[in-house]
């Protein structure tokens, strides 16, 4: 698989992400898909797949705790750009289970709670919507964190042995904002508010000003451990 990442790395680096994406597309019609979170950065990929008439499938995540303002957009997103969204939960058998044994809020009382959480709500529809796929495009931008800051613009998930493709990960904060607004995006309204990373409502808190980027999720555990395990497979 390295081979091929690095042939597709040639093929996308001196693109454009949406030049990027139309490439990837010719290369895995059918099999490549955006996962939208609806964040900001997610919210640019969304326009230029969808205004560009790229054939790659929008998927989403619904945990079931998400912002009543993540609702919102996806709702204005669908009505901007008259696409479909397809949209995954989580088992139902297991999101019970979860609640019956731990209650609702087990994930603050350790990491191991909070990742077993994220693992039934995210992970595991995840890997169902990416049965199949052999592209998976996200919204990552390398000054998101140090962990990030160390990915490449095509990477090996080599546990669900896919290629993932990082459009914005040379985008800053104010390029990302500029696209919005040069293109009338609809965007969350809590990133006015001081919420840079958006996910369930109980886990995400607007950040202080000098806090790292990833200091709203899950604000009550050490930075070590600020992911989900959406993107740990590599």
């Amino acid at each position: 698989m390295e081979n091929r990442a690095y042939e597709l790395l040639n093929m996308v680096q001196d693109s454009s992400p949406a030049e990027g994406m139309r490439a990837l597309a010719g290369q895995y019609p059918g099999q490549i898909v955006f996962t939208t979170s609806f964040g900001i950065e997610d919210q640019v990929i969304t326009d230029m797949i969808f205004s560009n008439d790229i054939n790659i499938e929008v998927i989403t995540l619904d945990t079931g705790r998400l912002f009543k303002e993540t609702y919102k957009v996806f709702s204005k997103t669908l009505e901007k750009y008259g696409r479909k969204i397809k949209t995954y939960f989580p088992d139902t058998a297991a999101v019970e289970k979860l609640l019956s044994e731990k209650g609702p809020y087990s994930f603050y009382e350790s990491v191991e709670n909070r990742k077993e959480c994220c693992h039934i709500r995210k992970v595991e529809p995840l890997n169902r919507a990416l049965r199949g796929v052999k592209c998976w495009v996200t919204g990552i931008r390398s000054e998101q964190s140090a962990v990030r800051d160390e990915l490449e613009m095509i990477e090996t998930d080599h546990e669900r042995r896919i290629y993932k493709y990082n459009p914005l990960l040379n985008w800053n904060l104010s390029e990302v904002e500029e696209y919005i607004k040069q293109n009338n995006v609809p965007y969350n309204v809590l990133h006015d508010r001081g919420y840079v990373s958006i996910g369930c409502e109980p886990c995400t808190r607007a950040i202080k000003p000098g806090e790292d980027f990833r200091a709203g999720r899950w604000w009550w555990e050490s930075n070590s451990a600020k992911e989900c395990g959406l993107h740990e497979n590599n």
